[in-house]
């Protein structure tokens, strides 16, 4: 046999395994041999490859404590608690005043009852709410002891962390573990323990093997600046061998995904639109030609701001007073609106933007729209929904609006196609008529991937005179409101949207930023 070369870490497991009987646990090894774990683990897989040790590993069931059990263990379980104070009170006893002797809180009281009548220990009369001892189930003058009480005593007795390992109980002390377990009382986990064997090759290196004193594992500045690592022996490492997954921090998959809708709008040439979470009722109801009654305002549909009430749009003189006349009477739209008397402080009311187009109606009415121009936001928007696989209360919209005297409907829905297929990877899309207060005509568009579905991303039109001529802008605008989440959800086949915003680190891993 060709004499083996050991490191000094390498022969320290196999002496530390010899020592043990020719088979240690990791844990073992830590302890005789002073190492880190990963010292022990990362010399015992070289030491594998060299066919010296086999490494393997073992499960065990471990039955622990649960804090609350822990007091149990000490004071008794809630029905023997209960069984001791109907026995000092002569056998029979009031459930309540048995209670109250026994110490027990109420939310005890029915589950300590249920318990003696299901161990058989105690009759219950719910007519009397009396409390009796079955006298068969006397032993000396007491109840006998469980055997899930005496279980409970053998893991208090065996050190709270440490635990029993199942597969060592007898049938009995199984099942008791068992419901135990589900009165939430014990803990059974399953534990993984890596043990190493030494092979006969290993015992043979140990006898007959050159062992290096000491290997080089890190550069340090002194051997540098000496110039001793010339000569030093440096450790070699097998770079294939397994180690343990790192997972470094990356940006969330569906803010990559947001930057590069974001990215792909700047390079057509939009401009973004921004703004603030908390809006007044003029720029997401008014301003959109929504009239102050209508059912989309009920708080049903919107959340109001509790404090402050109101926000100031006294800035706003000039819109403000258009949209007031367009409300009531048409103004010059050639409209003959509403038809109802328009509330200044309705329209001063704050809530949570119900929509991103409120940010479009801000833009329109800044006066610094370029015609032609191309404007989009990517905003977070807020409605009361019932949260489902497919609504949350809380999500994203991508709006854009591109104002141009030559723009029609075909070009509103070429912009929408190109949309869905570009940004979501759908297989063909399709449009069915709507009708938003805001825009004539008005499209919705729905987009199909094979495998997946037909999914509802959003509306669309062109406003309407009564929305831009009273901001401020005569010239056709187009515009949309897409559901960006489901764009997303599309473009990677997730079938629930709250999984979008889950903490799922198993899940946050595995997704590829594309």
């Amino acid at each position: 046999m060709l004499m083996v070369e050991l490191r000094a870490q390498e022969q320290q497991i196999l002496l530390g395994i010899e020592k043990s009987g020719g088979r240690a646990s990791v844990e073992q090894l830590i302890s005789v041999c002073g190492l880190s774990d990963a010292a022990v683990m990362r010399n015992a897989l070289t030491l594998q490859e060299k066919g010296l040790l086999n490494i393997y590993a073992a499960t065990q069931s471990i039955i622990r404590l649960t804090d609350e059990s822990k007091v149990y263990a000490v004071d008794g379980l809630p029905e023997r608690r209960l069984v001791l104070a109907v026995m000092a009170l002569g056998g029979s006893a009031d459930l309540k005043v048995a209670a109250e002797r026994a110490g027990l809180q109420v939310q005890f009281i029915q589950i300590a009852l249920g318990w003696l009548i299901r161990k058989k220990w105690v009759s219950y009369n719910s007519q009397n709410n009396m409390v009796s001892i079955l006298k068969e189930q006397l032993q000396g003058g007491v109840v006998g002891e469980g055997s899930d009480e005496a279980l409970l005593k053998v893991l208090a007795g065996s050190g709270s962390e440490q635990g029993v390992v199942f597969d060592e109980l007898s049938d009995v002390c199984k099942a008791d573990a068992e419901q135990l377990k589900k009165r939430k009382l014990v803990t059974i986990e399953v534990k993984t323990t890596r043990f190493l064997q030494i092979t006969d090759e290993g015992k043979m290196a140990l006898s007959e093997g050159r062992v290096v004193e000491s290997d080089v594992s890190q550069l340090t500045p002194e051997l540098i600046i000496t110039g001793k690592w010339r000569t030093a022996k440096l450790q070699r490492y097998n770079i294939e061998a397994p180690v343990a997954k790192a997972w470094p921090g990356k940006k969330h998959p569906y803010l990559c995904f947001l930057d590069e809708v974001r990215s792909k709008l700047v390079a057509l040439g939009f401009q973004e639109m921004m703004g603030t979470s908390v809006e007044t009722c003029f720029f997401n109801f008014d301003a959109l030609n929504m009239p102050q009654n209508h059912p989309a305002r009920e708080p049903s549909d919107i959340y109001y701001i509790k404090d402050p009430r109101f926000g100031d749009i006294s800035g706003h003189d000039v819109a403000v007073k258009n949209v007031k006349e367009t409300h009531e009477n048409g103004w010059q739209t050639g409209s003959t609106g509403w038809g109802y008397k328009y509330s200044f402080e309705v329209a001063q009311r704050l809530i949570l933007r119900g929509h991103s187009t409120c940010l479009s109606a801000r833009t329109l009415e800044s006066g610094r729209v370029q015609i032609p121009g191309k404007y989009f936001s990517i905003a977070r928007v807020y409605r009361p929904e019932v949260v489902d696989r497919t609504h949350l209360s809380e999500f994203n919209q991508v709006e854009g609006f591109i104002v141009n005297s030559e723009l029609t409907l075909k070009d509103l829905l070429g912009i929408l196609g190109r949309f869905a297929v570009e940004i979501a990877g759908a297989d063909k899309v399709r449009f069915k008529p709507d009708y938003f207060p805001f825009t004539e005509p008005s499209v919705e568009l729905s987009a199909f991937k094979e495998g997946y579905g037909w999914v509802e991303f959003g509306g669309s039109g062109i406003f309407r005179p009564e929305v831009t001529k009273p901001l401020g802008v005569d010239a056709p605008v187009i515009a949309w409101g897409l559901g960006v989440d489901r764009l997303f959800m599309m473009r990677h086949g997730i079938e629930d949207i709250r999984m979008i915003f889950s903490s799922n680190l198993d899940w946050l891993r595995k997704k590829q930023v594309t």
